[in-house]
């Protein structure tokens, strides 16, 4: 596993979009995440507080309604499949990532796996450390770097049960692989029994350029869109039986965006959802 990579700076920037959203937007919540602020960096804080224009701009403004809404989706499919018994979690790319930290009482039989580079994973653990914010007993980290590593070793290293179903979230990642590691990545998911689930996030031709160009700058670059017809393309040989995309639409009905003065409304959402 290559260790010379260094903890992901766009994850950094997806927790202070969240931040930002707590601390300025505030209520309604898209996502009510209080956790985030504690553990971004103390000049992007600082930005937050000074209302920065970068986080008033327009793209600025659509990148943030991005993240959370993929966010609250993974978390509300996740509420829904607990209730229906699921009892793994397991967050692919799980960067700074807070639900486990603020788990809502629905999730503490769950066991919780966060799966990352393990550069992110040593970041993140340290700033959780400074902020004083404990580790739930139900979370274990798994290491990984998606392009050199199987999937499947590192989940049963890590303790995942493959002879019991699994929820996965998969968000903000698939962007930065090679098609090869996506594949590898879902064939993997493909393995775990009937009912397991992905909720997944994704850039396609729509996604503007300039996204993509932010992240490059970081050294973190984009390699691979996807459209919703190569997911299915994909998807379905592998014996996913149920894929469906959250449009624009469905986040309106769902979360009453209209009610957010805030944001515009999303003019896509690149979000889907696969069932074993």
């Amino acid at each position: 596993m290559s260790e010379t990579r260094s903890a992901s700076r766009t994850a950094l920037a997806v927790a202070t979009l969240r931040a930002y959203h707590h601390l300025v937007d505030g209520e309604p919540y898209v996502l009510d995440d209080p956790i985030a602020a504690r553990i971004i960096d103390p000049e992007m804080l600082a930005a937050i507080e000074r209302r920065d224009e970068r986080f008033a701009h327009p793209l600025g403004r659509g990148l943030r309604l991005s993240v959370l809404l993929r966010s609250r989706y993974a978390e509300d499919e996740l509420a829904a499949a607990v209730a229906g018994g699921m009892r793994q979690f397991v967050s692919l790319g799980a960067g700074y990532d807070t639900f486990t930290y603020r788990q809502p009482a629905w999730a503490h039989e769950l066991r919780i796996f966060e799966v990352d580079h393990p550069a992110t994973q040593r970041e993140k653990r340290a700033r959780l450390e400074r902020s004083a914010i404990a580790l739930p007993g139900n979370l274990t980290f798994v290491p990984i770097d998606f392009e050199t590593t199987a999937l499947l070793d590192a989940l049963r290293a890590g303790g995942v049960d493959a002879s019991r179903p699994v929820f996965f979230s998969w968000l903000g990642v698939i962007p930065y692989l090679s098609e090869s590691a996506i594949d590898a990545t879902f064939a993997s998911i493909c393995t775990f029994p009937r009912g397991s689930a992905i909720v997944f996030s994704y850039a396609n031709t729509a996604t503007p350029q300039a996204l993509a160009d932010a992240a490059g700058a970081t050294g973190e670059p984009w390699l691979t869109r996807m459209e919703p017809d190569d997911f299915e393309r994909l998807l379905r040989p592998l014996g996913f039986s149920t894929i469906s995309f959250l449009t624009p639409q469905d986040t309106e009905t769902r979360y009453a965006l209209s009610r957010l003065p805030m944001f515009d409304p999303p003019r896509f959402t690149n979000l889907g959802k696969a069932t074993i």
